[in-house]
């Protein structure tokens, strides 16, 4: 689980202007074998950049994590297992890359990457897993190794949902993209920003519901928010309109002015009503407050 940590800001020009902020800091594991150092350094810095665009906004500090820099000497029992103990059962999100090799075998499992990767999947955190497709040459490749990914990255396409990469710059753009996903989407990380603004949301009673005047699209809204596994609403631009989409489904079911209309009122008034709140790039990606829970609640008695 999260750490929460006083954290500050410094601009290149403000060095004397140091704003601090409460955050909570999720521990990042890169899992990977020898062969993907680069993908491996990529992926810290990619973490790092999240953190200067995202954190201050967010309250979330992402620590990327790994044995060779959060692991100490010990005796007694397995290297892995140290490894495990010190470093991934205290890690949030796993991000395994991997290209040709699988790695050494901990005597539990095929290598010491797939050992981290199961327990983190097994412990229910969530994993994103990147397969590289760049070009090697044939006569620098471990076959006995590159046999044990393959079976490896078959089993991993059964059990989930996997990346391939064609490069360096591929891996740096999908990851970069997808790292922000992950934050947005996934329930591990929703965090309840402590300001004056949320309190009052955890104070307000149920009998408040009542009262708001909600149209039935915004009803609909809040129910299919509700049962969205992140509470996510997407709102996706195109030339010419917009869908909203919640819990798999789009709502507005055409395109006509009025019906845009009548669905951007409806985002802007949950907005104002506390009820929704913005996530992710501007005006795209929305969030069921918990008042909004609340009110689905209610809207589901009836």
């Amino acid at each position: 689980m999260p750490a929460v940590s006083k954290m500050s800001q410094v601009g290149p020009y403000e060095e004397q202007n140091i704003m601090s902020y409460q955050a909570n800091v999720y521990q990042v594991i890169i899992a990977s074998p020898g062969d993907v150092s680069r993908e491996r350094q990529l992926a810290r810095e990619i973490v790092y950049e999240w953190n200067s665009i995202n954190s201050l906004d967010k309250r979330i500090c992402l620590l990327p994590v790994g044995w060779e820099h959060n692991s100490s000497p010990e005796m007694g029992g397995r290297a892995q297992e140290f490894i495990n103990k010190q470093v991934l059962e205290n890690s949030d999100l796993l991000i395994g890359i991997f290209w040709t090799r699988i790695g050494s075998s901990t005597g539990d499992s095929v290598s010491g990457s797939v050992e981290e990767i199961e327990k983190h999947v097994e412990s229910g955190k969530p994993a994103m897993l990147y397969f590289s497709n760049t070009p090697v040459r044939p006569d620098s490749i471990d076959q006995k190794q590159y046999e044990e990914l393959k079976k490896f990255k078959n089993g991993c396409y059964e059990k989930g949902l996997v990346e391939i990469f064609d490069s360096i710059d591929d891996l740096r753009q999908k990851l970069t993209r997808q790292l922000s996903l992950k934050i947005i989407q996934n329930n591990y990380f929703q965090v309840v920003k402590s300001n004056d603004k949320q309190d009052s949301l955890n104070t307000k009673k149920i009998d408040e519901i009542s009262q708001l005047d909600l149209t039935e699209e915004s009803k609909e809204l809040i129910i299919e928010a509700s049962n969205d596994p992140s509470g996510t609403v997407m709102k996706i631009a195109y030339k010419g309109g917009f869908d909203i989409q919640s819990n798999g489904k789009r709502l507005n079911l055409d395109f006509e002015p009025r019906t845009r209309a009548t669905w951007q009122a409806v985002i802007e008034n949950l907005i104002m009503n506390d009820i929704l709140e913005e996530r992710g790039y501007k005006g795209e990606v929305f969030a069921l407050t918990l008042y909004g829970y609340k009110i689905a609640d209610k809207l589901k008695e009836k």
